[in-house]
């Protein structure tokens, strides 16, 4: 849709009647020499003669090989994923290179002109790929992200906007201390080297973001290099961007080395609770057995199930073994202990059961006393349905005297009958117990017992003695373990990373 202007409009633009000061006075209100615009190109304009020009032959000047000069700028490195081994960026992709066999426009007075990018199709341009990309996406909003110009020397630069989703062999043996070194490789598909080289641009040849922050690893290094090939159909020109990226511990500082290291200092508090605690001792050990467990699971999440060990594996698993030491260090206390655990346990059973017969042997005898009050007196003439004396028992007789009939009783006078049938048919049930007799001992029993007493003692004066042992055993050799483990993995002092980034090298 066009929108034509009205004229005084129009005279107003020629006459370069702008207000002052406004945004479009240094435009149009500046004095500037008058230019003649180019005409518009058809691609005949440069196209000397259409039989004779072969686009599947790369323009080889005197018989030289094709130069092709890249240039590439990294604007972001993003969604680096461990798991996958793969990692994202978006780069300005340029490349250069010069056909003679074009002709210039007769009206070409700028340094150069835009063309369409469809005359690609119709003119030779590399061919070349990214190596190791997964996934390739051409940008095309707000319009498509490329552009060719045409210079006055016949050579041509293509410039396209791409992202990238590129594969990085990532080694994970010093893993979280490890550095990646993950690359851009750029190969021509089909032509050789004795057709077609690829080289850096001279003047600038790549161009790297230094606002780049990427949430776990960082950028401490960027350079470029050539990765030419050979194949078994020939040599392949090739060019590679190495990016050398350095792990950020902080994260893993404080989620992983240091809740595990106080889950290890945890499992020390039972070298001082004392050794008959037994569920205390081992409900600790066991508790932070299966919490480290759960630790180094969470650790091992976002990394691919590789065979060898990594770094963390070594941490993780010498952690798992102090715990486990400090649960087998009880096992030896109970076992110098012996029986004495065992003993603690009986003694204190003999105990309740003691206070078990006292109370119950109370209660018999209250039971008893209410028992023996007189019987209440009974009417005579009463008959006793039972005349049969050889069935009789004399208990039962003189509980029930010949007037009382089983009829006539009702549950209350039945049970306090029972209760008196068993007191009588034991004759000395009311008599006060003997006195104890105290076992008789002799010097070898008192002996025995000064031994066994002696031997207690010294078993478990020797538990604790390791307890004591321990205390001092495990922090030490933990301490050790960590100026190993980071002196090898990190360094010791550790060193502070250069992390200025270079560009290229020479």
């Amino acid at each position: 849709m066009y929108v034509r202007l009205k004229p005084h409009v129009v005279k107003k633009q020629r006459e370069g009647n702008f207000p002052k000061d406004g945004p479009l006075d240094t435009l149009f209100n500046s004095p500037r020499e008058e230019t003649m615009p180019d005409e518009p190109l058809e691609f005949q304009d440069i196209l000397p003669d259409p039989r004779t020009y072969d686009k599947m032959h790369p323009p080889k000047y005197g018989g030289n090989a094709t130069v092709v000069l890249f240039h590439v700028t990294v604007m972001s490195l993003d969604s680096i994923d461990e798991s996958s081994m793969t990692y994202a960026a978006d780069v300005f992709f340029s490349q250069t290179w010069g056909d003679y066999r074009l002709r210039l426009p007769d009206n070409m007075t700028s340094t150069y002109r835009l063309l369409p990018v469809a005359w690609l199709k119709d003119i030779w341009r590399p061919d070349s790929f990214f190596k190791n990309a997964k996934q390739v996406t051409f940008q095309e909003m707000t319009i498509p992200n490329h552009y060719i110009w045409l210079y006055g020397d016949k050579s041509i630069l293509y410039m396209v906007k791409l992202t990238l989703v590129l594969s990085c062999a990532m080694n994970f043996k010093s893993y979280p201390h490890d550095v990646q070194t993950c690359a851009i490789k750029i190969e021509s598909i089909s032509y050789t080297t004795d057709d077609l080289v690829f080289q850096w641009d001279p003047a600038v040849p790549l161009v790297v973001d230094t606002t780049i922050q990427l949430p776990q690893l960082e950028l401490i290094k960027t350079e470029i290099g050539d990765c030419t090939t050979e194949y078994s159909t020939g040599n392949f020109t090739c060019l590679q961007v190495v990016f050398t990226l350095k792990r950020r511990l902080g994260y893993y500082l404080f989620h992983t080395y240091v809740p595990t290291c106080l889950i290890v200092i945890m499992s020390w508090i039972s070298f001082w609770i004392k050794p008959e605690a037994v569920p205390a001792r081992v409900t600790l050990g066991v508790t932070s057995l299966l919490t480290l467990s759960t630790q180094h699971a969470n650790s091992q999440k976002s990394l691919p199930p590789v065979s060898y060990i990594k770094a963390m594996d070594v941490f993780m698993s010498s952690c798992t073994v102090f715990v486990f030491m400090s649960l087998m260090e009880y096992a030896l206390v109970n076992i110098l202990m012996g029986d004495l655990l065992v003993d603690a346990d009986e003694s204190a059973i003999a105990k309740g059961v003691q206070t078990v017969v006292t109370v119950s042997k109370k209660l018999s005898a209250k039971t008893l006393g209410a028992n023996n009050s007189p019987e209440p007196t009974r009417e005579p003439g009463e008959r006793l349905r039972r005349t049969t004396s050889t069935h009789r028992n004399p208990a039962f007789d003189s509980t029930f005297p010949p007037w009382r009939s089983l009829d006539t009783m009702n549950c209350d006078g039945f049970m306090q009958l029972q209760n008196r049938t068993n007191a009588r048919s034991e004759p000395h049930a009311n008599a006060p117990p003997p006195p104890p007799v105290s076992p008789v001992t002799t010097p070898e029993d008192e002996g025995e017992e000064g031994d066994d007493s002696r031997t207690g003692s010294q078993r478990r004066d020797l538990a604790i003695t390791v307890d004591r042992c321990s205390r001092v055993i495990f922090p030490s050799s933990f301490a050790i373990f960590n100026i190993l483990y980071w002196n090898y993995y990190v360094g010791w002092p550790f060193p502070l990373l250069n992390r200025d980034i270079v560009y290229y090298d020479q």
